[in-house]
């Protein structure tokens, strides 16, 4: 007899469950985002009921491709391919029985859940009874604490449903509940792990990268591009702003004083993001900076860089250590990219001893020899913009 193919897939979230009333919006919010994620895969029905998501897939449905899209949909917390039956026990347990035709093990554990609270089973009455039919085919013994297989049952209102594994989606918040914000992305391993989680926590994101161009090459753009479509399959459409970086940095240089050209940068490059943020509604700025990385990013360094910026900056790796964000870099598929060699701007014109604790009155003075306005607009009109899709 045939082994049939799943016909379903339960998707189960986390955080979304905790939303009270607001919990609608957020669902809305990511059944409207899995509709993009499938595009492609053949027909998909989305139902809603209490608790859950359920895919209805047909036999035209791709498995494999859409386990590996549901993998990166932020929002969901597990996710299991899933056999239907009627709700008739009878039916639950002919379905149990064939499934279990192909599968060896010694020890297994019923997981019963009513999603419908009016059957007329209670779940343990159905884990007894499911229990001893697995028991009379295969012989295996009850485990529940280290099964080697955990049948699971779902009783829905006009279904029920059968799956033994769960699958890890990313967690977090569905992306675009939280808002648009502007994220500063180089060629490195920092800022794209910083995109990724406040993509994590709903937002959904527009980039901004710097290069050197023209006292370098595009090197570090390329690698931007590259990272802006891999983080793409999480929010579906993203924009890039490349700005043309060298130039400015060249003419902070003839001005300022060697200690503080570096906070310069990272003041310009805020006001230059800023100006995008306002064009595309964003509502803040992201950095991957981290406290103590570099001599920017110690604790005087970054307020004296946040003082230039209107907006709030958000630095989701600000407590991190250089570890913990290798290890995500490497989990969400970035540090093959990150650590390909470039001609990153922030190198460019570097001093052998950067201040790290610039003065916000130094600053500021070293500013009046510059004419900021200037040099925005000068940023500005070197931005080249890009789109990417997924899938």
């Amino acid at each position: 007899m045939n082994q049939p193919q799943p016909d379903r897939i339960v998707i189960h979230y986390h955080e979304i469950a905790l939303k009270g009333d607001n919990r609608p919006m957020f669902i809305r919010r990511l059944t409207g985002n899995l509709v993009k994620a499938l595009q492609g895969l053949g027909k998909v029905r989305i139902l809603t009921p209490r608790g859950r998501i359920l895919l209805c897939l047909n036999g035209e449905t791709q498995w494999p491709l859409l386990g590996e899209r549901l993998s990166g949909i932020f929002g969901i917390a597990n996710f299991s391919p899933a056999y239907s039956a009627s709700t008739d026990p009878e039916a639950i347990e002919a379905l149990v029985d064939r499934l279990l035709d192909e599968k060896k093990f010694k020890t297994f554990r019923i997981s019963a859940r009513r999603g419908d609270k009016a059957y007329p089973l209670t779940s343990m009455e159905l884990n007894v009874r499911l229990g001893r039919t697995v028991q009379e085919k295969t012989k295996a013994s009850v485990d529940l604490e280290q099964p080697e297989l955990t049948i699971h049952v779902e009783i829905l209102q006009r279904e029920a449903l059968v799956y033994f594994e769960k699958l890890d989606g990313p967690g977090g918040l569905p992306v675009g509940v939280s808002g648009h914000v502007i994220s500063l992305i180089s060629g490195g391993i920092d800022s794209p792990v910083a995109s990724y989680l406040m993509m994590k926590r709903g937002c959904t994101i527009g980039f901004v990268h710097f290069h050197g161009h023209p006292h370098l090459t595009k090197a570090s753009l390329e690698k931007a591009e590259e990272l802006v479509q891999h983080l793409t399959r999480h929010q579906f459409e993203s924009r890039l702003y490349a700005v043309a970086f060298g130039e400015i940095q060249r003419l902070i240089v003839l001005s300022v004083p060697p200690p503080l050209r570096v906070v310069l940068y990272r003041r310009f490059m805020i006001r230059i993001a800023e100006e995008i943020a306002h064009r595309e509604r964003a509502k803040a700025i992201i950095t991957g900076e981290n406290l103590g990385q570099v001599a920017s990013q110690t604790l005087e360094n970054l307020t004296v860089i946040q003082e230039a910026a209107r907006l709030p900056i958000l630095r989701p790796l600000i407590g991190f250590d250089k570890d913990e964000i290798i290890e995500t870099a490497k989990a969400i598929g970035t540090y093959s990219t990150s650590i390909l060699p470039d001609q990153d701007c922030c190198r460019l014109f570097i001093p052998p001893h950067p201040s790290v604790a610039a003065p916000l009155s130094d600053i500021e003075k070293a500013e009046r020899n510059l004419d900021i306005s200037g040099l925005v607009k000068m940023g500005l009109e070197t931005v080249e913009r890009m789109e990417f899709s997924f899938p």
